[in-house]
């Protein structure tokens, strides 16, 4: 139902977006008057108009070059692997140099993996970089069948094997629990696959530790309340249609209800940029909002098997999280480096939860132990922005080239 009104009411308000649109196409032959002061707010209030909706397509990367070794090179993306539910995406470089290959894993938390396209930019200087592309679930066909926890752990083996022997894996934020037990599983097995370091970022590998808002969310209702309430039906005629989700757009509503002021006030910012010509920190904001406003909903079996697994349960952290009927022992790794993140100020993983990972990992010795914590980043600070570049990223490559 919800996922019913939510389309009705994009297509209702969709005309008006239409005609604010065309209006500022006509700037131009207004010639100076359009930069009055009346016509600038006008303009501006339109152009706020036509913003006024989500997406459902992932934005580009728009990582045309990255320098290397001095030199600039171009990248372009390829698709390694093509599976139902997300691809294997390749950033290749125009460069013959040696570099360590790197699977970053994003999370599939109702934005697109372009999240982490600083994440990425920095990373490709000096790495190999593939990531987890996930694809929307409302363009998947139900007869793709299912995609849950396990299905996403199956992924991340098969992209492994995919790269081969002496890859390492970068994890950030909520597949860090699958990223570790990709890792636990293949090491059991003595796979050759298994990576040769595992980075966690800032993920809720253990939600005991200095509970959150988030982690007090998934837990003050049983599970059968968050499939009664939050999961829906695709409506036709998208793809999708009749695959049961967890709608991008009801994710992206509880991310900005947990600090509603701050993207009302970014709101007022970027209209008082466009009235006052200050073209430069408006796109900054739209940049930013542009991502945010990106959306992708979740299988209703993955998004219901993490909130109860790894949020309400704590499967992994106790010991009971299983794998195809295989209970998932973490003590198994021996031999992949391990490096936790966090951020001091993240108020949706917090301090301690991340590096509760080094309990888990028993055998492995501590000189392949590290962690990192980072002072005055929230959440995002940890994988985007300048401290990731000029503090964490160093330690992340320190950790990767000591592993090679």
């Amino acid at each position: 139902m919800w996922y019913h009104i939510y389309e009705a009411q994009m297509q209702a308000s969709a005309p008006f977006r239409a005609a604010a649109l065309a209006t500022l196409q006509m700037r131009g032959a207004l010639n100076g008057a359009a930069d009055s002061p009346g016509a600038r707010q006008v303009m501006a209030a339109l152009e706020m108009a036509t913003r006024a909706t989500l997406t459902h397509v992932s934005p580009p990367f728009g990582i045309a070059s990255v320098k290397v070794e001095n030199r600039e090179v171009e990248v372009t993306e390829e698709v390694a692997l093509d599976l139902p539910f997300g691809n294997l995406l390749h950033f290749k470089k125009d460069s013959h140099a040696a570099q360590p290959r790197v699977l970053l894993v994003a999370p599939l938390s109702g934005h697109f993996a372009t999240l982490l396209r600083g994440t990425v930019r920095t990373m490709l200087q000096e790495h190999d970089v593939y990531i987890t592309d996930w694809k929307n679930a409302r363009n998947i066909p139900v007869s793709a069948g299912r995609f849950g926890f396990e299905d996403y752990v199956d992924y991340l083996i098969r992209m492994l094997e995919h790269l081969g022997p002496g890859a390492h894996i970068v994890a950030v934020c909520q597949p860090c629990v699958q990223a570790l037990a990709a890792t636990a599983i293949m090491a059991a097995n003595k796979h050759p696959c298994e990576p040769r370091s595992l980075t966690l970022m800032a993920g809720p590998i253990d939600c005991r530790v200095n509970p959150t808002t988030v982690n007090d969310l998934a837990t003050e209702h049983p599970i059968e309340w968050f499939r009664n309430n939050l999961i829906s039906a695709v409506p036709f005629p998208l793809p999708g249609w009749g695959r049961r989700v967890y709608p991008g757009f009801m994710q992206l509503a509880a991310f900005m209800a947990m600090n509603p002021q701050r993207h009302i006030d970014a709101h007022k910012s970027l209209y008082r940029h466009l009235v006052e010509g200050d073209e430069q920190e408006a796109e900054v904001i739209k940049e930013f909002y542009d991502e945010y406003f990106a959306v992708l909903d979740l299988t209703e079996e993955f998004y219901l098997e993490t909130v109860a697994w790894v949020f309400q349960e704590m499967r992994l952290p106790l010991g009971r999280l299983t794998h195809r009927g295989e209970t998932v022992d973490c003590s198994a790794i021996r031999r992949p480096a391990l490096l936790t993140v966090e951020g001091e100020r993240d108020d949706i993983c917090s301090v301690g939860q991340t590096p509760a990972a080094h309990e888990l990992v028993t055998k492995l010795r501590p000189h392949l132990r590290s962690q990192h914590l980072q002072p005055g980043v929230g959440h995002y600070g940890v994988f985007n922005g300048r401290r990731w570049e000029t503090q964490v990223y160093p330690t992340v490559r320190s950790v990767i080239l000591s592993t090679r």
